[in-house]
């Protein structure tokens, strides 16, 4: 027993020697260092679980919200271009705390006269301007749309003590809402309307001089509670334009007085439909709730055409009302042509909806309706059936935003009614994106006012999935054999993004107001790193639970990030935390190559190193057990005779074992592996990611092996594995379908292949 020790002690060292051919130096003793696996656990990143999120990602047992009900009467100036309010608002103190104040967001302020907003970034001396931009920047008088708060009054109409800080208002209490009570107070106010075609705000009016009229998609209309929860208290970050908004859920009452001839719709039932629709109106309408295959017009071009022309004096109050939603809006205008059609969602019927001037079609008659119909099934598949009753889609030139149950969305053929397909797969993306927020964040209501990415990237992410059904579903609307166009999704639509200048890359966990690129910080990466959890990590099956539980456990609560984190991995036994930080807490990037293929042959002789040592040991190959060695081709110990025999062949000691200890049928049903590669992969990006080789054989076939991502867990830098294969190996490709986002493909190949970048393939595409 001592001397077989001592000839595995040998060959250890000879492993040993082979690996270092050098001794290095003697140097000082290292200090210790803490954890920087990649595989560590999030302890230190997340919060600690409690009462109101348990470690499994649900809501815990002492969980609460807020709500915040609201009765509101609205008036709409189209002459003056203003917007007057008077609102009562209904405060329910869920929280175990006593409150000594209250926070209204003011979010109209942002357009103050003397909002810092507009100061709070560089400008520089550009080359050259787009005139609208240099209008705005440097000749433009700052738009005062800021709230004008008339008063703040409680239940009994006596004055309330206020205080109004940029984008926030808090009202101060005369004693504590304690828990468990309710409040109510009115507020009375007016602003100025905005044009949001030259401020690129989310609502306001554009104006239309050809038949001077006014389309306008209202929102952040009204002082709105800001939220409080167990997370943050009071979440009264100011609203300085890129953050959006977070808040509570409660009961709307609205009535809107808009001129009589206009079309409106917003959040919520209509009350007084055969108040406000003629009989023809109500016709069709009660025609479009049987309809389920196409839209069917309830005012139609003709009919609005002819409204424009003429400007009511008298005046229309619409009556809505909302159950269980966060926020309201509203679209009103004269030039409105109205579709709507029915969608089967589960076991009820939903109104999908169009509102759009003659300048949207012929595109939104052809497309809008049905996007917003095939957007709600794809969703609710994924997620929950969607549980309200309709879901609006509104023309807004170069405008996109979304409220609950109402959306605008850009997308304007030119004037001769002609398009593009950037113009129209744009148009219909975007539909999507928006309708689709009715479920991030409008019920999984997220705080997008630090968390960007969990209603946008998450919302994006889902989108994808829509487009490609979309697609399926009205193939006659995409170039036959053609997948939809999705722009973002793809693993490689990110690469630019991620191997860009570090300088202006943040991470995804970010607050929108710190990041250098939104769109892709907030929208592309964060839904391409769901997209490659679906399709290269988890698989189907197990993303598919787990996103569907997330989406179940938060609807109409206040989720944060990590509760989707620990959701996700709770549902589906799958240990993330190197995903979530690699890809969210991070900007590494992916960068996976080969670095070494060396091919082996199996002798029953030791190569030189082994020989060496034994000589020095005193011992020879007899003196030993029977081994099976392993000689590199091309090697000093190489003989040709080695080659394309199977192991068994080569090795005499391997072939007695197989007969001594295997029966016939055993031996036969064994593999008969003739070809040994030791393929050593590296890593110089910083995330890690599943190593996915295809192998391709000299005969022609290929295969692909999935190694986990596991296999990272010890060396970040590189790891090795030797491939038996039965058949000569011509080359190896990491990640040959593109789906890991790998920044760097040059490296990816054995025999190194030449890569085209994209600058050779512009010049050989146009060399003529």
């Amino acid at each position: 027993m001592k001397f077989i020790k001592q000839v595995f002690c040998s060959l250890l060292a000879i492993s040993a020697t082979m690996l270092y051919a050098q001794e290095e130096p003697a140097k000082e003793r290292e200090t210790g260092h803490v954890n920087q696996n990649k595989f560590r656990q999030m302890y230190n990143e997340f919060a600690t679980p409690n009462m109101f999120r348990t470690a499994s990602g649900a809501p815990g047992p002492a969980y609460y919200q807020q709500q915040a009900d609201y009765k509101m009467d609205i008036e709409l100036d189209d002459k003056n271009m203003k917007l007057y309010g008077l609102e009562t608002i209904t405060y329910h103190n869920n929280s175990p705390d006593n409150l000594e104040y209250l926070w209204v967001q003011l979010d109209q302020n942002v357009r103050e006269k003397n909002s810092p907003s507009p100061l709070r970034n560089p400008t520089y001396a550009q080359p050259a301007f787009q005139p609208n931009q240099f209008t705005n920047t440097f000749l433009s008088e700052p738009f005062d749309g800021g709230f004008n708060i008339e008063h703040v009054k409680d239940a009994k109409g006596a004055s309330m003590d206020y205080t109004i800080n940029q984008t926030m208002m808090r009202i101060d209490l005369p004693q504590p809402l304690k828990s468990g009570e309710k409040l109510s107070f009115s507020i009375k106010w007016w602003y100025n309307i905005n044009n949001h075609l030259t401020d690129r705000a989310r609502s306001g009016y554009e104006f239309f001089p050809k038949d001077g009229n006014r389309a306008y998609v209202i929102a952040q209309f009204f002082p709105r509670m800001a939220v409080y929860n167990d997370v943050e208290g009071w979440q009264n970050h100011q609203f300085w334009g890129n953050g959006e908004f977070a808040l509570p859920f409660g009961n709307y009452e609205v009535n809107i007085t808009v001129p009589a001839d206009h079309i409106l719709d917003g959040t919520g039932e209509l009350q007084n439909r055969a108040e406000v629709y003629s009989k023809e109106m109500l016709k069709r309408w009660d025609l479009a709730t049987k309809t389920f295959d196409k839209p069917v017009i309830i005012v139609s071009q003709e009919e609005a055409e002819a409204a424009e022309k003429n400007f009511s004096n008298k005046k229309k109050t619409w009556r809505l009302k909302a159950q269980n939603v966060r926020d309201f809006a509203f679209a009103t205008s004269r030039k409105f042509i109205y579709d709507a059609m029915a969608v089967k969602v589960g076991s009820q019927n939903v109104m999908a909806i169009s509102m759009y001037p003659k300048e949207g079609n012929p595109l939104w008659e052809e497309y809008s309706t049905k996007a917003v119909a095939s957007t709600l099934k794809t969703y609710s598949r994924f997620t929950f059936e969607y549980p309200y009753s309709k879901a609006i889609s509104v023309h807004a030139h170069n405008q996109g935003m979304e409220y609950p149950m109402i959306c605008w969305n850009y997308g304007r053929p030119k004037e001769d009614g002609t398009y593009s397909d950037r113009e129209k797969f744009g148009m219909i993306s975007v539909i999507i994106h928006e309708v689709g927020h009715n479920f991030f964040p409008m019920i999984v209501n997220s705080d997008e006012r630090q968390w960007g990415w969990m209603d946008e990237g998450i919302n994006t992410f889902v989108q994808f999935l829509a487009e490609q059904k979309f697609g399926e579903e009205f193939p006659e609307a995409i170039a036959p054999n053609t997948k939809y166009p999705s722009r973002s999704g793809w693993p490689k639509q990110i690469v630019p993004y991620m191997s860009g200048d570090q300088s202006f890359i943040a991470p995804i966990m970010s607050n929108p107001e710190n990041v250098y690129q939104l769109g892709p910080n907030a929208y592309s990466k964060p839904a391409t790193a769901l997209n490659i959890l679906r399709e290269t990590v988890m698989g189907h099956d197990l993303f598919d639970h787990a996103f569907e539980t997330y989406s179940k456990r938060w609807m109409f609560k206040h989720p944060t990030p990590e509760d989707f984190f620990r959701t996700m991995e709770d549902a589906s036994a799958v240990d993330l935390d190197w995903f979530w930080r690699g890809w969210f807490y991070t900007t590494d990037y992916v960068d996976i190559g080969i670095k070494e293929v060396k091919k082996f042959h199996v002798s029953s002789s030791p190569n030189k190193e082994i020989r060496d040592l034994l000589k020095s040991r005193n011992l020879t190959v007899q003196d030993i057990p029977p081994f099976v060695y392993m000689v590199e081709e091309g090697s000093e110990d190489y003989n040709e005779s080695l080659k394309g025999k199977t192991a068994v062949e080569n090795a005499t000691s391997l072939n007695e074992y197989l007969m001594d200890n295997f029966t016939p049928e055993e031996r036969a049903a064994l593999k008969q592996p003739k070809y040994f590669y030791e393929v050593t992969f590296n890593k110089p990006g910083g995330i890690p990611m599943p190593l996915i080789v295809e192998i391709a054989y000299k005969d022609g076939s290929t295969e692909v092996v999935k190694f986990p991502v596991q296999i990272w867990r010890k060396n970040d830098l590189e790891v090795t594995r030797v491939i038996a294969s039965e058949k000569e190996i011509s080359r190896f490709m990491v990640d040959p379908n593109e789906e890991t986002a790998d920044i760097d493909v040059s490296n990816n190949s054995w025999p190194k292949q030449e890569v085209e970048t994209d600058f050779e393939k512009f010049k050989n595409k146009n060399q003529n």
